[in-house]
């Protein structure tokens, strides 16, 4: 069982997430919360992309690498 964590951002509880089997990853930790700060902002944060190109980054930790945080590619919630 996965020990609670909680984003540094918005302090919302990380909720588990089981990775597609192509991407190597088994359960990770992520931000749902779209008030985040740092899910609100990713959109414009994102370097080279199209301007109509709607991804942003959800807040993500990897449990099976010692909890280490990294960004995780989301379609950005329009409105």
């Amino acid at each position: 069982m996965l020990e609670d964590r909680y984003c540094p951002h918005c302090k919302a509880q990380l909720q588990s997430w089981i990775g597609p089997p192509e991407t190597g990853w088994g359960e990770i930790l992520v931000c749902n919360n779209n008030e985040c700060t740092f899910y609100v902002g990713s959109k414009t944060e994102i370097q080279n992309k199209d301007e109509d190109n709607s991804l942003g980054c959800r807040y993500a930790e990897d449990p099976d690498n010692c909890y280490t945080a990294f960004n995780l590619l989301a379609w950005h919630k329009v409105g």
